[in-house]
């Protein structure tokens, strides 16, 4: 089964990759910056670009412009923090797809992650729950893993598409359980919701917040985190890793991304690294992304390009055995 955007995407003008001037981290930033967004206003990377980049402007001295470009899983904002071209004074933020799984599923981003893109810092990461209605016989890992394991598709799960980080995630948990589990897309969690608490399909990975509700109205339950360590928006939700027969190393993550357009003057990724990496020393601000259920995650720019290579190489790994079925 192959999965592949057939609509070209193609990148609007020369992604610029020019000499910039070289700034020292006490006079940058000399001009308002510009702070690329892939996705719409209102939505999760929208309201953690503009937590961060409140606190961030006034850290820096320089009004911060974030410009919303929605489109293609958040590959138009990059495209376009691209054709701005690299003056030290513009970047993006945008969630691991755009930059991990998306140049495997499009026929082109028009961008090259390795060559194109400077990364900044880790902002945040989310995992995913595996839910399922209150209803079903199955009321932890185990019997979830069994049941599923009784014969092929014995269980269908419900994602938001093809090649989402929900679809990914099923998958890889599916290929290290060792079971093979029916796929079916809908078009919104809100379907995949439906869809579990009617019994029309078995399970669904989605986020905490999502689940939430419904487990605070006795209606669904939720069987594990994809975390790598416990997750503060849902504590007593036991880990997927080391349980039920799964590798202790198991993690599948949402993330989302602080980055900027290659040839950006290195003393400016440092400094703007410093800065934000500094923002989260404040407890309220871990507070304001829990509350929207995420984990702020800052770390070095080392950190994140590492992040960005091992996501790559994983989810690779599943598409390609996705692709095979």
């Amino acid at each position: 089964m192959r999965f592949i955007f057939t609509r070209q995407v193609a990148l609007v003008g020369a992604v610029a990759i020019t000499a910039v001037p070289a700034f020292g981290q006490d006079s940058w930033p000399t001009a308002p910056v510009r702070v690329f967004v892939g996705f719409p206003a209102g939505s999760s990377p929208d309201t953690l670009a503009r937590i961060v980049t409140d606190e961030l402007a006034e850290r820096l001295g320089q009004p911060i412009v974030i410009e919303n470009r929605p489109g293609a899983g958040g590959v138009i904002g990059v495209q376009q923090m691209l054709v701005s071209a690299a003056d030290g004074h513009t970047f993006g933020t945008t969630i691991n797809g755009t930059l991990t799984t998306a140049q495997r599923m499009m026929d082109s981003t028009g961008f090259d992650v390795a060559e194109d893109i400077i990364p900044v810092t880790l902002i945040a990461t989310s995992p995913l729950v595996l839910a399922v209605s209150a209803d079903s016989d199955i009321d932890d890992l185990e019997s979830f893993i069994a049941a599923a394991g009784v014969e092929p598709e014995a269980i269908a799960y419900g994602s938001v598409g093809q090649g989402s980080g929900a679809h990914l995630t099923a998958e890889l948990f599916a290929a290290e359980a060792g079971v093979s589990m029916l796929h079916v897309p809908f078009t919104s969690y809100a379907e995949v919701t439906t869809s579990i608490l009617g019994n029309e399909i078995d399970a669904g990975f989605m986020a905490p917040s999502a689940a939430l509700p419904f487990v605070e109205a006795g209606t669904m339950r939720m069987l594990g985190i994809t975390s790598s360590e416990p997750f503060a928006g849902a504590p007593d939700v036991p880990l997927i890793a080391g349980n039920a027969g799964l590798p202790d190393d198991f993690r599948a993550e949402l993330w989302n991304a602080f980055i900027a357009p290659a040839g950006t003057d290195a003393a400016v990724i440092e400094r703007l690294n410093t800065e934000i990496v500094e923002i989260f020393n404040d407890p309220a601000i871990h507070a304001q992304f829990l509350a929207i259920g995420w984990q702020a995650a800052p770390g070095s720019a080392d950190d994140l390009r590492q992040r960005i290579a091992d996501d790559t190489a994983m989810w690779g790994g599943v598409i390609d055995r996705v692709q095979a079925q």
